[in-house]
This record gives C-alpha cells, structure tokens and sequence, in this order.
C-alpha cells in the first residue's frame, strides 16, 4: 500500500513536472499530456524492465495513466496562475526524483535484487522520466548536466536499502529516503553545487 501511495505521488509531481516544461517549451496540449506521461511513467518502466515485470505495471492498470493525463490537462489549462514556471518544473521534479526513487528501490528489494542493484535500480527509476523528458524538449538531460541530481537519488536510495535491510518500519525509511533526495537536490540547487567536469574544458570553449 505504501508503494501504490509513493507511486501515485510521484507520478502526479513528474507529470506536473512534465507538463510544466512542455508550457515552457510552447508545446499544444497534445504534447503537454504526451510529455507529462512520458515523464511520469518512463521511469517506472524501465525499472519493470529491468525487473522482468511484463507488461510494465503503469501499462496494466488504468490510474498510471489516468493521473498524469489528468495532471497535465490541469497544468495547461491554469498554468497562468504559477506565479514562476521555472521554479515550480525544478520543485516538482525535485519531489518527483524523490518519490520515485525511493519507491522502484522498495520495489526492487521486494523482488529479492541484491541490495547494489536496488539501489541503481531505484535510481534509475527517479533519473528516467525527467532524461526522456528533457531529451524531447531537445535539451541536455538534468542528469548529465553539472547539478547534484543522480547523486540525490543515489544517497536515497541507500538509506532505503539500508533502512529495510535493518528492519525499520517501512513507512519511515521511505519517507526520509524521500526527504533527503528532495532536500539534497534543492539544496543543490539554492547553493549551486555542481559535480566537478573536466579541468579546462570551458577554458577552451567546450562548454
């Protein structure tokens, strides 16, 4: 139960996210709800993939694709009430990389994955969505760009391992999994802390 909750949650924030960024990028609606699922539920089939779950659950039952459609009609049609579309893409994808990763390494676990697969299985839940979102909006993945955003996810990830192979409850380990991605992530933002890239590659005019 607490899966489908953390599940339902995060598709509603990438599909927010989703949805947000299509506005931005003056997408029509049907691209605004096409992005928004594309967003909300690649990650989640990826890691469905990579567990041998077929067909992928978000394809199997109909409110995986009910929320995020619904989400993104709401977005294009009050998106003139959010005050700063920029800010509010990062925070719902911030809460979204939360969610979802915390969830596909509960997931994971539960299918009996060694613990370092779930923690890259988790995490490539909450990366997915928000890559495939970004490579058709034509831009450079969040994920490969130079903010903190795979490591957020990673760091949760292994609190959410760590935490159910210790035996706590559930509900608890998910939910700090959840906040210390989503903290991370903003921090990472607010602070402008980057991973490093090469030495000298914007001295000479790569980047």
């Amino acid at each position: 139960m607490v899966l489908v909750v953390l599940e339902m949650l995060g598709l509603a924030a990438f599909a927010a996210s989703g949805a947000l960024a299509a506005v931005r990028g003056k997408l029509d609606v049907f691209g605004v709800v096409v992005l928004a699922l594309t967003t909300a539920l690649g990650g989640g089939i990826i890691r469905d993939v990579l567990l041998g779950i077929h067909p992928p659950t978000t394809l199997r039952e109909w409110p995986y694709l009910a929320v995020p459609a619904a989400i993104a009609l709401a977005v294009f049609g009050f998106h003139p009430q959010l005050a700063r579309l920029r800010r509010a893409v990062l925070l719902a994808d911030a809460v979204g990389l939360g969610l979802f990763t915390v969830a596909g390494t509960a997931t994971a676990l539960a299918h009996d994955v060694p613990v370092y697969s779930a923690c890259l299985i988790g995490m490539t839940t909450g990366i997915g969505g928000g890559a495939l979102r970004d490579l058709l909006l034509q831009q450079v993945p969040l994920v490969l760009r130079r903010e903190i955003y795979a490591l957020a996810a990673l760091a949760g990830a292994v609190l959410v391992a760590v935490g159910l192979g210790a035996g706590l409850p559930d509900e608890l380990v998910t939910a700090c999994g959840a906040v210390l991605i989503v903290a991370i992530r903003l921090l990472a933002l607010w602070r402008h802390w980057n991973a490093p890239i090469a030495p000298g590659v914007e001295d000479k005019g790569y980047a």
